[in-house]
């Protein structure tokens, strides 16, 4: 961060944005631990 943060309001924006990336990048990595969890499985066999 380069530049000052002069009023509550650039602070809150500031953060809120940080909020929206971390929740975006958790999604991505949530969905993809599962498909790697769920990719495992084996096929069941019918005999």
């Amino acid at each position: 961060m380069d530049q000052a943060i002069y009023t509550l309001h650039e602070f809150m924006l500031h953060t809120k944005n940080w909020t929206y990336i971390l929740m975006g990048v958790t999604l991505l990595v949530y969905v993809g631990y599962w498909l790697f969890l769920t990719g495992r499985d084996e096929k069941i066999r019918k005999y």
